[in-house]
């Protein structure tokens, strides 16, 4: 028995270094990838000159289309091959982890040229739906091309993830983002600076980046196939423990069956967007007097531009969820009640551990925030210190509905989204009434609200996990960030006796000073409670005992 609990302790200390060095890989070339993504807008925006906000309204409908068709062409395989990959190394049946990945390929590349097809002759419907107007097909059509490269790439990251491989999976990330964002600025600056162009073919040029960016990726990913020695091992291993008999067609329907709910629960956040878009500008048209450019302009300020900062802290959230997959399923596949009880209760106090102060820290510095990014704004300010704290239930439905598809509550998950969709668009337009351009936020707050209040009931009944031993944490945590907030906010606060938060250098001078005087002070206060010993590991006890007064 004594034998079977070290057995135990053991496995489940090398799962939470598992947890927290994939998390680290993926963190870091989400992060990475985000900040590639928010800081390019910089002088991207700029080269725009007067028609900036319009120029991102019209990038962000064409990439809320666009991602919403990524989402429905990988029809969930990705998240599905993770899963089920996870699901056969937990029983020792290797060989079908490879059968499994290379039906994926095949069904992802039939499934992308079609879907491909589709949004490039409904370009047209969806601008028009969209109240984007004719300059937005050339937007959307060129981003159609990529929906063909995704899913197949993506399957090999999900293979990747189910392995725990989570470096090759980062790298690509960033990778792919670099080249998007290059190419981007570079025709951007051609067309606007050099050949004082039409902004509407920069922004065309600015999506099809996502295609460039894609077949870098690619090529990145097949690199780590043929390299890593481990997953070629992996690949060919005969036969497991059990030697499953599985054909590919029972296969695929596996997978697929497991695939449906991934792409419904994983599309949540973009079916919101895609309710803003498509009913805003339609909302307040008929009940104001704004104009088509003025209800862009007004799109771009609550959606596209606080988009462009606050995705960078919900990919954090995404990492966290996209790293306790594998590992929740394989204790969920074999039982292991208690392992699986301490992945979920790390992975929520993991979340609140990096979400809390990365949110609170960009609503208190909005206003320089968005002077470093955009242009001074009052509203847009506000804006983003609100959608930064709408963020934080964003992420916590990423991490939460990840988790319950992880231990197969895949349709009670889809009825908990529809639930919270269906509270959207029943507030949707009295907010938009009562709130205008706030409206959306507000709803899209409340419909989130219902749905993960219920994924954490379930989560609870399912994974026999102590919430309140979590929420304890949780209430640390909020202490922590508290005493951040305050030292962030003193910080920027005289700075700003001898610089302007209008200004993008010295915007950022404070937001830098400020943000390394408050994280650094939430640092230390985790390492003083010992809380972050406890969710990243041992390795931060080494970091402790190198400061005053907080070694032993």
């Amino acid at each position: 028995m004594e034998n079977d609990l070290s057995l135990d302790k053991d496995r489940l200390s090398e799962q939470k270094t598992q947890m927290v060095k994939g998390s680290i890989w993926l963190v870091a070339g989400n992060l990475v990838s985000r900040l590639l993504g928010a800081v390019y807008i910089i002088p991207w925006y700029a080269w725009m000159g007067s028609h900036g906000n319009e120029a991102n309204g019209l990038f962000s409908m064409g990439y809320n289309i666009y991602a919403l068709f990524l989402l429905i062409s990988t029809a969930g395989i990705p998240g599905a091959v993770a899963k089920q990959t996870a699901k056969y190394n937990a029983l020792k049946e290797y060989n079908v982890s490879k059968r499994l990945f290379l039906t994926g390929l095949k069904s992802m590349a039939v499934l992308g040229a079609i879907f491909a097809g589709v949004m490039f002759l409904a370009a047209p419907l969806l601008a028009e739906a969209s109240g984007g107007g004719p300059e937005l097909i050339p937007v959307m059509r060129s981003l159609a091309i990529a929906v063909f490269v995704f899913p197949c790439m993506s399957v090999i990251r999900g293979f990747f993830q189910g392995n725990n491989l989570m470096a090759p999976f980062s790298i690509s990330q960033v990778v792919e983002q670099l080249a998007r964002v290059l190419y981007m600025l570079i025709t951007a600056y051609i067309i606007m600076q050099v050949r004082n162009g039409n902004y509407v073919d920069a922004v065309v040029q600015s999506t099809f980046a996502a295609f460039i960016g894609m077949i870098a990726s690619f090529g990145v990913l097949l690199y780590f196939l043929l390299r890593e020695r481990k997953v070629q091992q992996r690949l060919e291993l005969e036969h497991g423990v059990r030697n499953i008999n599985v054909n590919s067609k029972e296969l695929l329907i596996e997978t697929v069956r497991q695939a449906i709910p991934f792409i419904i629960v994983g599309s949540g956040v973009q079916l919101f967007k895609i309710v803003d878009q498509f009913t805003f500008s339609n909302i307040l048209s008929h009940v104001s007097n704004y104009t088509q450019a003025q209800l862009l302009d007004l799109f771009s300020i609550f959606s596209s531009n606080p988009d462009k900062l606050t995705m960078v802290i919900v990919a954090l959230a995404a990492s966290i969820a996209g790293t306790g997959l594998p590992l929740i399923t394989e204790n969920y596949t074999v039982g292991r009640k208690r392992e699986l009880a301490t992945l979920v209760s790390n992975n929520i106090q993991l979340f609140f551990f990096i979400m809390l102060p990365s949110a609170i820290g960009m609503t208190i510095l909005a206003q320089e925030l968005y002077s470093v990014f955009y242009v001074p704004s009052p509203i847009g300010e506000s804006l983003l210190a609100w959608a930064a704290i709408q963020s934080l239930m964003l992420g916590y439905y990423m991490l939460t509905s990840n988790m319950l598809q992880g231990m197969y509550q895949n349709r009670i998950t889809v009825k908990y989204l529809a639930f919270g969709l269906i509270t959207k668009l029943i507030f949707q337009f009295p907010c938009v009434y009562f709130f205008e351009v706030y409206g959306p936020m507000i709803s899209t707050f409340i419909g989130f609200a219902v749905s993960c209040t219920l994924i954490t009931r379930l989560i609870r009944r399912v994974s026999f996990v102590n919430f309140k031993k979590i929420w304890k944490r949780v209430f640390l945590l909020v202490l922590m960030t508290v005493i951040m907030g305050i030292v962030t906010i003193i910080m920027s606060r005289l700075l700003h006796l001898f610089l302007s938060p209008d200004k993008k250098l010295t915007a950022f001078i404070i937001v830098l000073i400020s943000a390394i005087s408050g994280g650094g002070v939430y640092m230390y206060l985790a390492l003083a409670t010992k809380i972050a010993d406890k969710l990243l590991g041992n390795r931060v006890v080494r970091i402790r005992n190198k400061l005053p007064g907080l070694g032993g």
